[in-house]
């Protein structure tokens, strides 16, 4: 009979990982929404070059984050972080500085650069702190803190603004700094273990992992329902109840999570596997949104994004205790950044469909063809999870092999 998991208590490596992973999100979300307001209100520039500058930076990040994951496994991931960390601090420090578009670009790729060498490290940097029966509410954990990022981050950016936008890129920037400090206190110098392939190499495992290949990009689909909330679900709770839709629509989301996601994981780990609350998840995101086009009140919307953010606060951290358990030996940190295609691409489609959809739905006189669409989607990767998943290992299934 297997030994007794020891009870689950946090190292100072897995509290400095929550800890910093809520001021990165903090930092973020105190300057990137300002970038707006400041140079299309405040300096009237065309609305359209700022979106240039938003969309290069997450180009940049995404397209980054794939290599990331790779030097991890070949250098270890505290040192991709930690620069990660410092470059993302010039960025934001720069864009303060940003007095014409080229300068605002190139502190936004900088900024993008600094996102792609974290990202993929710091989950590899997780895996490698948390024993496997416990990697779920890990990253868990780390979502909450990048809930609470996401909430406080925009009070603090909006109180800064009185002082000025340079003022709140400097202090958005210094909060990266302290993260810097504080990873590079407490978390240990995690030392690559030898694997079949590193760098480049381990992407191209990565790839050629049938069963990963196929979990990365039905999740594409996933990852294309989990943007609307900021496309078409925004849109239908501003026609519904004005601008000031927006905070009550993101503090529900993001309070829910920050409230309910770990005790939610916990009691669903207990009774369910990792990959049939995953598939459960995804398929009550698009239940939601199908459901969100018979919203006819604000209340009504309101109670539809609960139910999806029930949905969306489990698929993070099963999504993530999967890669882990796929991984094999030293390739960690090319399986999650390979993963980020999923996100990238789903992102990038998900943007421009939510827009198409509902532009259609006006067009032709249907307006539930946008959100029916969008259940459908969810369905059809619901099933596709199933399917791509079939032949993953259990949890004691995967201890036992490695």
């Amino acid at each position: 009979m297997p030994a007794a998991a020891p009870p689950f208590r946090l190292s100072p490596a897995q509290l400095g990982l929550i800890a910093a992973n809520f001021l990165m999100w903090g930092g973020f979300f105190a300057v990137i929404p300002l970038v707006t307001v400041h140079f299309v209100d405040g300096r009237g520039w065309a609305a359209a070059s700022v979106g240039l500058v938003l969309g290069l930076r997450q180009l940049t990040q995404q397209g980054l984050t794939v290599f990331g994951g790779a030097w991890a496994d070949q250098i270890g991931p505290k040192p991709l972080i930690l620069a990660g960390c410092l470059i993302r601090t010039l960025g934001f420090m720069w864009m303060g500085f940003a007095d014409t578009l080229p300068v605002l670009l190139a502190a936004s790729v900088l900024a993008g650069i600094g996102g792609g060498l974290f990202d993929a490290p710091k989950n590899a940097a997780i895996t490698a702190v948390t024993r496997p029966e416990y990697r779920a509410r890990m990253f868990s954990l780390t979502s909450i803190s990048g809930n609470l990022g996401m909430v406080t981050g925009p009070l603090i950016g909006a109180a800064l603004l009185g002082l000025g936008f340079r003022t709140a890129a400097l202090g958005a920037g210094s909060v990266y700094l302290l993260a810097c400090a504080l990873l590079a206190a407490t978390l240990p110098h995690l030392r690559p273990e030898r694997a079949v392939g590193s760098g480049l190499s381990g992407l191209k495992i990565a790839a050629q992992d049938r069963r990963f290949r196929r979990f990365t990009l039905v999740l594409v689909g996933y990852f294309l329902l989990s943007t609307q909330l900021n496309v078409v679900v925004t849109l239908k709770a501003v026609a519904l109840a004005g601008p000031g839709a927006t905070g009550p629509l993101y503090g529900l989301s993001a309070g829910l999570a920050v409230v309910l996601q770990y005790p939610l994981l916990k009691f669903v780990e207990a009774r369910v596997r990792t990959r049939v609350a995953l598939v459960a998840a995804v398929l009550t995101v698009g239940l939601s949104l199908g459901l969100m086009g018979l919203a006819v009140t604000f209340g009504q919307l309101l109670a539809c994004v609960a139910l999806y953010s029930l949905g969306t606060m489990l698929v993070y951290p099963t999504q993530q205790t999967l890669t882990a358990r796929l991984a094999p030996p030293g390739l960690t940190g090319s399986y999650f950044g390979f993963s980020a295609i999923s996100l990238g691409l789903g992102g990038a489609v998900g943007n421009v469909v939510g827009g198409l959809l509902l532009d259609a739905g006006e067009r032709l006189g249907t307006p539930l063809l946008p959100w029916l669409t969008l259940m459908g989607v969810g369905l059809l990767t619901a099933l596709g999870l199933r399917w791509a998943l079939k032949e993953v290992p259990t949890r004691e299934e995967a201890e036992r092999q490695g």
